[in-house]
């Protein structure tokens, strides 16, 4: 049915995209309340690992337990301290001196992260005179210009209200200046530790095929070595105290839609239309993300952001095409070696 094939898997993901865009406003809300950020982190990561560990004995008793080894487990800690100890962690720092349709828009920049570390170990060949080798090429250089634009130029605000301009006001806008830059340059650094931490969980998972582990563990580790991170960066006491309001809803929130919902959506739409199809929705949060700021974080969106958000826009479809291009021409390689072998089986003098 159509239903199930095309719309359910389109509502599934703009579901999601909303879940995520709403999870990081709700972030940087309860940072702007005094939440500390790396707090912030290990407590909906905690959360969400007491949410699935239900799942998690659920999913185990279901299927056949697949025995976890060291060198599995020490994968599993490795993904906790990069996915989570330190993406999660400096992502929120880096929305925190700045906004969250920053963060969305350079979040697109990790398909041609992910490319260029693959090409960087070997994962990947790169063959310019392929066209989908330039494709992605191109792409990757084209979002990049769009982010150190989006970073380096904020430019007139299109929407939201102009702070005064008046003298009094020139220290706190040099602040904001400063204060975006810094938190463009840490969300970058998050897109190139989520794009190696992208590879690293691909190669974890044609080792170790069961998903719910995977998550269930790197949850579990990340929030351990986070809240080790925190204590030795945070000495006050009163920091992991969170105020009754909006801290709390989105700790709670963050837990659910981040480390339950999420996820298991994720899994089903890759598995019913794959990971082109999921990845094409990534610049909607851009438009989720812009809007729900100036709603509810009186946020301004400034041409600069428009301007670079585009440009990424470009470059990410650009890597995408490329990526499709070369499934595409490695089914067609597939399809034709197997009507060979066909052909070779029931033509058996072919084989003297």
């Amino acid at each position: 049915m159509v239903w199930s094939t095309d719309f359910l898997p389109f509502l599934a993901m703009v579901m999601v995209e909303c879940c995520e865009m709403l999870m990081i406003t709700l972030g940087k809300a309860a940072m702007n309340d005094g939440l500390n950020n790396l707090v912030y982190v290990v407590y909906y990561n905690a959360l969400g690992t007491l949410f699935l560990l239900p799942c998690l004995i659920f999913h185990r008793l279901r299927s056949n337990m697949v025995p976890i080894t060291l060198p599995i487990l020490w994968r599993f800690f490795l993904l906790g301290l990069l996915g989570i100890c330190l993406v999660q962690a400096v992502a929120f720092t880096g929305i925190k001196y700045s906004t969250p349709t920053l963060a969305a828009a350079l979040g697109n920049l990790m398909p041609g992260f992910t490319f260029l570390l693959a090409i960087i170990f070997r994962m990947e060949k790169l063959d310019i005179r392929k066209v989908s080798s330039q494709a992605k090429s191109v792409g990757t250089i084209v979002a990049i210009i769009g982010a150190s634009i989006m970073t380096l130029y904020k430019g007139p605000r299109v929407l939201g209200s102009n702070l005064p301009s008046d003298s009094s006001h020139h220290a706190l806008v040099l602040s904001q200046e400063s204060n975006w830059i810094l938190g463009g340059l840490l969300i970058t650094t998050t897109c190139i530790m989520s794009s190696g931490w992208n590879i690293l969980q691909t190669d974890t998972v044609k080792k170790y095929p069961e998903h719910m582990t995977i998550v269930f563990f790197t949850c579990f580790f990340g929030s351990i070595q986070c809240a080790i991170l925190t204590l030795a960066l945070e000495s006050n006491p009163k920091t992991w105290m969170v105020k009754p309001g909006i801290g709390m809803i989105a700790i709670v929130f963050s837990a659910v839609s981040g480390n339950v919902f999420r996820y298991n959506v994720l899994t089903w739409c890759l598995d019913k239309k794959g990971p082109l199809y999921v990845a094409m929705f990534k610049p909607l949060g851009m438009v989720i993300s812009a809007i729900l700021g100036i709603l509810f974080l009186a946020d301004p969106l400034h041409l600069g952001s428009v301007i670079g958000a585009v440009i990424i826009s470009v470059g990410f479809y650009s890597v995408l095409w490329g990526k499709a291009k070369e499934i595409k021409s490695v089914l067609e390689v597939d399809d034709i070696v197997c009507v060979i072998d066909s052909t070779n089986q029931t033509c058996p003098l072919l084989h003297k």
